[in-house]
């Protein structure tokens, strides 16, 4: 059986990987940990997967690499809901969605030990020249000068270090941003200021499906492939300004699980998809720019290694959202001004969709429909704080 967390563990990292195929990129992720001298003690992994998948094997994996950890399939959340008496509020997260990572955001928010979580998305890999976990902390630490980046269009491209050859826009930077104009500079961090450390990606880059087909590629990945030469510093972006905030390789402080839920994609009747860590980080960086924090890019790298698909695939899931894409950010620019706390900020920015009239977009109702889940994210936060129950059994 794979070893449980308890009350008095030391455990204080949740690694939380949506997976239903190549659940084995963890020995590798352990591997680096143990290679770099992390202290593997202090993790826990939380496979969060499907009732058609290999369960038993995922355990007898976790008990292979001798680590603290647990798997959920459908019927496990189930019956996770039911134990910390938040059935009501199942729906938050949503069916068959890479959004179920939510669900592992709600299992740290039960589980007070956990200071840090940190997403690994399955088709990953570790370089074995970084300590990936000693990396994500050390930068969560961060405290002095970085560099700084802002552009005229109020959004920063992660892949904007060697644009001028490769080209490339990241998966949800939205289309009226391109062509913009930025402008580097240096910004002192204080320490305990950086709240989430998102690590970027070699080999297939994070693109959308239109993207892709721009690059020549029918089979969902890419034909124009990133290097670890194309990211050559870390950088944060100048307060707001947006950027794309991808969930495949990401760290991040408790503190923030209010403002950073995995949006509910897929499981909806507009049948908009593949936007939950895209719209997620986009509220969370407003959340960074009212409160003072920041998000810290670069290092560590992963390599991914996207299986081959259908790009019209892709393309079918993602275009019903393409629109809402462009106005998002805009519709809650401006929102929580003066909050002092992630979810006042997080209630703003629901209440602006909830409560907005979007019949000028596409699928519009879409938005109103995510804000009242926001609504629904931010009470079930407080029935799991109010109703505290064991996060393991």
């Amino acid at each position: 059986m794979s070893k449980h967390l308890s009350r008095s563990s030391n455990r204080d990292i949740c690694v939380i990987v949506p997976t239903i195929r190549e659940y084995d990129c963890l020995r590798a992720y352990v591997d680096n940990a143990r290679q770099h001298g992390f202290d593997v003690s202090r993790l826990h992994f939380v496979l969060v997967t499907e009732d058609f998948c290999d369960t038993d094997a995922m355990r007898t994996m976790l008990d292979e690499l001798d680590v603290s950890g647990d798997v959920f399939d459908g019927q496990r959340r189930d019956e996770w809901y039911a134990r910390q008496g938040i059935d009501e509020y199942a729906h938050v997260v949503p069916a068959a969605s890479h959004a179920e990572t939510s669900f592992g955001l709600l299992y740290m928010w039960a589980t007070e030990s956990f200071e840090y979580g940190v997403f690994i998305d399955d088709d990953t890999l570790p370089h074995d020249d970084e300590d990936y976990f000693g990396r994500h902390m050390r930068n969560l630490a961060f405290g002095g000068t970085v560099e700084r980046v802002r552009s005229d269009e109020q959004w920063v491209n992660v892949l904007y270090q060697n644009a001028d050859d490769h080209g490339l826009y990241p998966r949800g930077y939205p289309y009226s941003a391109m062509d913009e104009t930025i402008e580097t500079d240096a910004v002192d961090v204080a320490a305990g200021e950086v709240v989430a450390s998102q690590g970027l990606w070699t080999n297939v880059p994070d693109l959308d499906a239109v993207r892709i087909l721009m690059d020549g590629d029918l089979a969902g990945q890419a034909q124009t492939r990133t290097t670890a030469d194309d990211f050559d510093r870390d950088f944060v972006a100048a307060r707001g300004n947006y950027l794309t905030v991808c969930s495949m390789n990401l760290a991040f402080r408790r503190e923030v699980i209010p403002a950073f839920y995995q949006l509910p994609m897929d499981d909806n009747e507009w049948e908009v998809g593949r936007f939950d860590d895209i719209w997620s980080g986009v509220f969370l960086k407003r959340a960074c720019d009212v409160l003072g924090k920041r998000i810290y890019n670069g290092r560590p790298l992963c390599e991914h290694n996207k299986a081959a698909r259908s790009t019209f695939d892709d393309l079918h899931n993602e275009a019903a959202g393409l629109e809402l894409n462009e106005h998002l950010w805009t519709l809650i620019d401006d929102a929580g001004a003066d909050a002092d706390d992630y979810a006042d900020v997080f209630d703003a920015m629901a209440d602006r969709l909830a409560e907005g009239e979007f019949a000028e977009y596409r699928n519009g109702a879409f938005f109103t429909h995510v804000g009242e889940h926001m609504r629904d994210w931010l009470d079930c936060l407080g029935a799991l704080r109010r109703t505290p129950a064991p996060a393991d059994d």
